[in-house]
């Protein structure tokens, strides 16, 4: 009954549960204070439902990485909740035109922020993975070895900057209120625990439209070229149109298909991540390295 209750329930739990609570708060105009019980609440669901329902129980245990990922999660989501409570200030000084539609129902303008920012957000991680400088600070997450939700939130929070900052910046040109921003946080961060979970939940004909595991995990395999897939963040839309769309509902993954192909012994250590984009070691190939024939005749695109 449980493992039912996961696999068909969790996803509309978290996008309509965690996400609506997110939603009813920001526009109640409650102090932001809810914000850290929400993402906590999110993060224990993920961990929850993972050791209900794994896909790959051998990912939900720790192999050396915990106190490392908890590091990443902690300082991005800390800059996260930075990032919300500073809106009002680029928003009084740099909206270029205040065309924000104020007046629409408060779920609507969450999933007009939502949309925008998932074609920022997308074109970044695409840029990310063609550009050497942001491959550097992008092969931070690049480097994990299982997948699970909490390493979704393992980025270099350069990186993330780069990204929200992408995603949200044209949101503030047009007059984003702070309220919506609050809950767009929520959004993304559960999001990311969704796109990277170990649970084994089934979405249906939404795995070709959702940026969820089934399909995020192509994105992962480690051989460059193969793995320059899926990069969405809360759709496939643009992946679709991008061409980068690649499914296969027969693939299997496990711990060596995952990780960088191309840096195989790319640092592990919270502080030694924090500085490989800088060092000479840190400009690791976005370039096609090698591929996987395998894989790619099985792909779907």
């Amino acid at each position: 009954m449980l493992k039912s209750v996961v696999r068909y329930g969790y996803v509309p739990f978290m996008l309509l549960g965690v996400d609506g609570a997110a939603i009813a708060l920001a526009a109640s105009g409650a102090s932001k204070l809810w914000l850290i019980g929400l993402l906590l609440a999110a993060i224990g669901c993920s961990f929850a439902a993972e050791r209900a329902l794994p896909d790959e129980a051998e990912w939900n245990s720790p192999a050396g990485d915990g106190g490392r990922d908890v590091a990443h999660a902690g300082v991005n989501e800390l800059l996260l909740l930075i990032s919300v409570g500073v809106i009002p200030v680029p928003a009084a000084t740099v909206t270029v035109a205040d065309v924000w539609p104020h007046s629409w129902p408060f779920v609507l303008q969450v999933l007009v922020a939502v949309s925008i920012a998932d074609l920022g957000i997308t074109l970044t991680h695409y840029a990310s993975h063609r550009i050497g400088l942001l491959w550097r600070f992008h092969a931070v997450h690049h480097s994990i070895k299982r997948f699970y939700g909490f390493n979704g939130l393992m980025k270099h929070p350069l990186h993330q900057t780069l990204e929200m900052g992408a995603g949200v910046a044209p949101l503030i040109l047009i007059g984003l209120p702070a309220d919506v921003a609050a809950a767009l946080a929520v959004a993304v961060a559960v999001q990311l625990l969704l796109q990277h979970s170990n649970a084994d939940y089934r979405v249906g004909a939404l795995r070709y439209v959702l940026a969820l595991n089934e399909g995020h995990r192509f994105h992962h395999l480690k051989w460059a070229g193969v793995g320059d897939v899926n990069f969405g963040l809360f759709t496939l839309v643009w992946d679709h149109l991008l061409g980068t769309f690649s499914y296969d509902p027969a693939r299997r993954f496990t711990s060596e298909q995952l990780g960088m192909a191309a840096e195989p012994d790319y640092p592990t250590a919270y502080l030694a991540q924090l500085a490989e984009p800088f060092r000479a070691s840190g400009a690791c190939r976005a370039e096609p390295a090698g591929h996987e024939p395998a894989a790619r005749e099985r792909a779907v695109r």
